[in-house]
Parts: structure tokens; C-alpha cells; sequence
């Protein structure tokens, strides 16, 4: 992308989303020179009086190439405008890829641009960003830009709503950008010490991880046109991400002494852990639901889904019996094997649910619609109107501890299959000629000990100004506490035996040493708890090599 114009004009997309595509944008700075066949139907009887408005006095003006054919939108009005979207719906999902395919059709960057620019207003706000987001993330013209943080984009899906009030106030009050006092996040603020899941509250409600799991889903969609879904391995990586999260959250929870996370395999029990997220969505400015203490999944009759629990429970059977023979059966009702190469990779597909699975007739929506029984248990016919909780959002889902649970139940599916394949054996373990002599892990500080690594809580800031809608203009910062770690390297003595240069991927895990209660941990159990800490190419020469390498 060597077009400045359309470089700012992708910046722009990305900022102040609830906003019309016509108003000023970047501190007031710029501004989109669009056709009057962009304005949409609210506003194409007072263009003329926009026009005045936000016609002169800009530094930047993009101009916006007219559409020829303007894309048919019909399909996405039914996902209305201040409805919450989630990636966990069946027809919200088919919305977003009728809209992917639109922005990956565009046949260059200029009509990319003029595509996303009339489709803005037009659709769900939410929606336009995935899609849009998806889009830029695969599009050859545009995959090198770099996607705005989906926290700066909509930070009320991370952000106590107080803080908000906070910041316009002191945006409108104090004009200097430079002088503006940095806006406090509370910490612990959706329960108090008497909830021991409040614990971990600093991990599961971290904008950092939440904003992952909302990009994860944009380089790995699971609906859209097939060459940007059927990605390699993309059904083990789903089970792979979800994996490690545990993982971490599992040995996080060891730290604060609480137990290894119970999954959650009983539909019909009550869930224990309750939550109130006390976060507010922007677009319909209403608080996501919170879920009382021994909630009870119901089925679920609304609108746009409708589910028995009793479908679940058949779509697990189904699952656990085509691991247990060793093979899936397609539509066409040929038999699959779930073999070492490709079963997890299938299985991935079949659990999540997406357009690569291979028979969802039959395997049924298990992990999408687990998230929607979730997601809706306080309000499952809609008696109330009540939306759905955090579990039915993607940048959300992971603040509730009920999403580890959820998850610890999908990921024993997958070790299932896993228990029934050969165990690796010394030649998929091994590199040949390669021994691995010694690692070490040290601290870049004087006189730090080995194998010791030093995590705190460090405070940071976001930037809140592309989110704050119609409001002040010019930065205005948020500071957040989150984990993080002193800086590290890892010192690997390494012996080549090979008369030769060898090219290899060094893979380095972090397992936990006890539970909770300090009891040791075997070796099986900590296998299901390695952390992947990292992965790196090396080379190593011939004779002795010793790696340092460090982190930061």
C-alpha cells in the first residue's frame, strides 16, 4: 500500500465507530470528501447543511471514488443497528460473511476504500468493524496495515463505565491535550474479596487477553469465503489457543490457591460461579448482563436462536462416540479416520462449528451455541428483553469464569482423542545429532539467580479518543494495572553432532511443579499444563553452540 491518502483512509475506518462516516475525524483534523449517494437515507435530506459543516478548514480531505453498483445491503438489516452483534450466532455469522466477501471482492485498494466507506452507516456498527477489520486482515493490498486495537475502537466492551463520565469531563474542561490527567481504571471492581474467583479477576478481565481473543477470531474466521477460512490446521489451532489459555489460567489459579478448574460437563447442574461484568456496550448503551449464583441452563426460544440443552447433549454423544470408534462420518455418510495426522484438525472444525465442518447436521453447534446457553441463562425467552451476557461476545466472553469452565469441557473432548493415539515415540521426539545439554533461564539483572522469573503488576494506558463517540476531540488516556514479567533470556547450550549447519524450531513450555496445596504434580499432569513460553528458529554450527536469547 503506497498511497498515503488510502493509508489515512484506512485509519480513519477504524475510528470513532458510531460516528457517520461524514463527520470529522483525527482530532477534528480530517475529514472523508464522499458522493452524495454515500449519505445514507438519515441524512441525504440535510447533506447540503452537512456539506457546510464539515466542508472546509481541514487539513486532510480523502476523497472517496463513487460505486458504479452499489452493494445490495438488504441482507444485513436483520442485525439491527443497536443490536449486539456475537460471532457465537448462526445468523449473525452468515451476515458477516456475505459482508467479508463484499470487502474482499473489491477489485483494488481505491474501491475497497469506497466499498467499506458506503457500507459504514449502513450496517451494524459492530459488524462493519469485524468485517472491515477480517477484510483488511486478508486483502494482498491491505494485510500489511496494521489493525487499531479493538480496546481503542470500542473501549467500553474493557472499560468500567465510570471512567467514561471521567474522561469527557476532563476532555471538555481541560483543552490541552498535554495537560490532561490520565483517567484511573478501577481495579476489582465486579466483586469484592469475599468471591475467592475474584482472585483471578486480574487475568480473565486484562484488555490484553481479551483483545487477543478477539483477534484470534479475525485471523481465523470461521465463516467468510473459503480461501481466507480453510487456513492449515486451523481446527487443532482452535483447540490449540484455547489449550494454552487453560493452561495459564489453570496455573494462575494454583498461584492464587484455588483448585484446578472443574469443566463444566453437566448441563443441567447449577453453575456456582456467578458474575455481573459492569461493563455497558456502546451501542445500545446498556449494561451486559450479569448471571446470578447457581444459574441453570435453560432452552433457549428468541428471535434469531432457539436451542434445547437436550440438542447438546446429543451432539456430545454423537462427538464422543466417533472418538471412541476412531472415525467421523461425512454428510455423504463416508467414514473420516481421526487419525494422528488430521483428527484434531477435524475434530476442531466439527466442535466449534465452522463452515469446514464436515458434517453439522449431524455433530450439531457445540461449541457456539455452549456459549449462547451461557450467554442467555438469566433471560432464555426473552420474557425481559434482556440481551446477552459477556459469554455471547467475543472481546468479553473471557472476563467470566464460566468461559474456563465451558472451555476445560471442550478441551476434554479433545484430550479424549488425544488418550486414544499411540504416545509419541522417541524418533517424533528427537532431532538427530542434536543433543540439548542444558538450559538455563536468567534474569537480565546483576547477580540474578537461574531459573527464577519475576512477574508484577505494571500500570499502563490506552488511549480512549477514537472510542469516545460523539464527544470531545484529542487524546485522552485511561491507565489500567496488568501482569507483567522483568525481562529474561534464555541461555541453551546446544551440541550439533552432524557434520553440517542444521535449521530447527526451538519450542520452550513452562509447567507448573504443584498444585495449589503444593502437592507435586506427575508428569501427565503437568503435560496438560505446559505453558508454550516460546518458539524460535535457530541454526545451529557444527560441534557446540550455546544460545542466548533474550526477552522482553
Amino acid at each position: 500500500m503506497s498511497n498515503p491518502n488510502n493509508k489515512k483512509a484506512l485509519e480513519l475506518l477504524f475510528d470513532r465507530p458510531l460516528e457517520p462516516v461524514f463527520t470529522a475525524r483525527d482530532d477534528g483534523k480530517a475529514v472523508f470528501d464522499l458522493p452524495e449517494s454515500f449519505y445514507n437515507e438519515q441524512y441525504s435530506d440535510v447533506k447540503d447543511d452537512i456539506g457546510s459543516r464539515f466542508g472546509d478548514g481541514f487539513e486532510i480531505r480523502i476523497p472517496v471514488r463513487d460505486l458504479q453498483k452499489k452493494p445490495d445491503l438488504r441482507f444485513a438489516q436483520r442485525l439491527g443497528k443497536h443490536s449486539q452483534f456475537s460471532l457465537f450466532n448462526r445468523v449473525h455469522q452468515e451476515i458477516a460473511a456475505r459482508l467479508i466477501e463484499i470487502f474482499l471482492d473489491a477489485p483494488n485498494e481505491d474501491l475497497f476504500i469506497s466499498t467499506c466507506a458506503y457500507c459504514k452507516d449502513r450496517v451494524n456498527p459492530f459488524l462493519f468493524q469485524y468485517c472491515f477489520s477480517v477484510a483488511v486482515q486478508h486483502r494482498a493490498d491491505t494485510k500489511n496495515f496494521p489493525i487499531k486495537p479493538i480496546a481503542e475502537t470500542f473501549p467500553q466492551n474493557f472499560v468500567e463505565p465510570s471512567v467514561f463520565q471521567e474522561a469527557r469531563a476532563e476532555s471538555e474542561v481541560v483543552t490541552d491535550q498535554g495537560t490532561r490527567r490520565h483517567i484511573e481504571i478501577p481495579r476489582n471492581y465486579t466483586a469484592s474479596d469475599r468471591e475467592k474467583e475474584q482472585r483471578l479477576a486480574y487475568f480473565r478481565e486484562d484488555i490484553g487477553v481479551n483483545s487477543h481473543h478477539w483477534h484470534w477470531h479475525l485471523v481465523y474466521p470461521g465463516y467468510g469465503p473459503m480461501d481466507i477460512v480453510k487456513k492449515d490446521r486451523r481446527g487443532e489451532l482452535f483447540y490449540y489457543m484455547h489449550h494454552q489459555i487453560l493452561a495459564r489460567y489453570n496455573t494462575e489459579r494454583f498461584c492464587n490457591n484455588l483448585a484446578k478448574l472443574r469443566p463444566l460437563n453437566n448441563l443441567r447442574a447449577p453453575i456456582p460461579e456467578g458474575y455481573f461484568p459492569k461493563i455497558m456496550s456502546s451501542l445500545n448503551s446498556r449494561t451486559y448482563p450479569g448471571r446470578n449464583v447457581n444459574n441453570v441452563l435453560a432452552d433457549i426460544d428468541r428471535d434469531d436462536t432457539h436451542l434445547e440443552i437436550s440438542d447438546m447433549e446429543r451432539w456430545i454423544d454423537r462427538i464422543i462416540a466417533a472418538i471412541d470408534k476412531g472415525y467421523v462420518n461425512d454428510s455423504d455418510g463416508k467414514e473420516i479416520p481421526l487419525d494422528e495426522k488430521n483428527g484434531i484438525d477435524i475434530l476442531g472444525d466439527i466442535v466449534e462449528c465452522t463452515s469446514l465442518s464436515i458434517n453439522p447436521d449431524y455433530y450439531g453447534n457445540l461449541h457456539n451455541q455452549g456459549h449462547n446457553a451461557i450467554s442467555y441463562c438469566h433471560d432464555p425467552e426473552a420474557r425481559f428483553l434482556e440481551d446477552f451476557s459477556v459469554m455471547g461476545d467475543v472481546t468479553t466472553a473471557m472476563r467470566d469464569p464460566v468461559f474456563y469452565r465451558w472451555h476445560g469441557f471442550i478441551d476434554s473432548i479433545f484430550n479424549r482423542h488425544k488418550e486414544r493415539l499411540n504416545p509419541y515415540g522417541e524418533k517424533d521426539l528427537s532431532f538427530n545429532g542434536v543433543v540439548v545439554n542444558s538450559l538455563d533461564v536468567i534474569l537480565t539483572s546483576a547477580n540474578a539467580p537461574a531459573n527464577h522469573l519475576l512477574t508484577y503488576l505494571e500500570r499502563s494506558d490506552v488511549n480512549l479518543a477514537a472510542g469516545l463517540d460523539f464527544g470531545p476531540r484529542g487524546n485522552i488516556y485511561a491507565t489500567f494495572t496488568h501482569l507483567q514479567h522483568a525481562p529474561f533470556k534464555y541461555v541453551i547450550d546446544v551440541t550439533n553432532n552432524r557434520n553440517m549447519p542444521l535449521r530447527g524450531t526451538c519450542r520452550i513450555f513452562l509447567c507448573p511443579q504443584s498444585d495449589e496445596r503444593g502437592t507435586p504434580l506427575n508428569l501427565n499432569e503437568q503435560r496438560q499444563l505446559a505453558i508454550e513460553l516460546d518458539k524460535f528458529k535457530v541454526t545451529w554450527k557444527e560441534r557446540t553452540n550455546i544460545f542466548p536469547i533474550s526477552r522482553k
